[in-house]
């Protein structure tokens, strides 16, 4: 009985991989869609959502099995919850990497990033797939230490949004409906990275069976 819980809950872990290495891919895509006005990465994303959501059905279900059948307590039990809410973050930044891609398919065949903002966008692209790989070791390696080192990656998310709201509000000449995508993609990428940080926290938690 307990080989087989051991077994299931191995399984759980292993979508939840798969999920976060999809979701990884999924913004590192984007934001390369983003900046050189490339459709068929962006389609790409999009469509590729479906399989993130797929996972997390799959989780879900899993996660479920587990309890009808192996009634599970204490720690057990807060193994099979904890990837429930990991697999809810996961699924939050796979939605929000196909927002990106959504942008940046509405406003082809030109940039939705003007040049002033490219290396903005450039940046928190970098800092989201940084984060984003995190949380795919501290899920394949339970590494408490990778997993509190999610909110300082989180604090750099949170300045490069500062920034670009300073450059959209010092001397904007590309319209509203410009700084309207660059409010919602700054958004984007800042909850993204909001999410990767939870999925840490869900981590240390189940690795450490405290909060922070």
């Amino acid at each position: 009985m307990r080989e087989a819980f051991q077994a299931e809950l191995a399984e759980l872990g292993q979508l939840l991989v798969s999920m976060s290495v999809s979701v990884r891919g999924a913004m590192q895509e984007a934001t390369q869609a983003l900046l050189d006005a490339n459709r068929p990465i962006a389609d790409i994303v999009v469509a590729g959502d479906a399989k993130v959501d797929a996972l997390h059905h799959r989780v879900e279900e899993r996660a479920f099995e587990v309890i009808a059948r192996q009634a599970p307590v204490a720690g057990d039990l807060r193994m099979v919850l904890t990837a429930l809410r990991i697999g809810g973050e996961l699924e939050r930044m796979g939605d929000l990497a196909q927002h990106v891609a959504k942008i940046a398919l509405m406003r082809h065949p030109q940039h939705a990033v003007p040049e002033e903002l490219a290396d903005v966008f450039r940046e928190m692209g970098e800092v989201a797939y940084r984060m984003a790989d995190k949380a795919t070791t501290v899920l394949e390696q339970r590494d408490a230490t990778q997993a509190s080192e999610l909110e300082r990656d989180d604090d750099q998310m949170d300045a490069l949004h500062r920034r670009l709201f300073e450059v959209v509000l010092d001397d904007w000449k590309h319209g509203v409906e410009a700084a309207i995508d660059a409010a919602l993609l700054g958004r984007f990428y800042e909850r993204y990275a909001d999410h990767a940080v939870n999925a840490g926290k869900q981590i240390l938690y189940l690795v450490t069976g405290e909060t922070t």
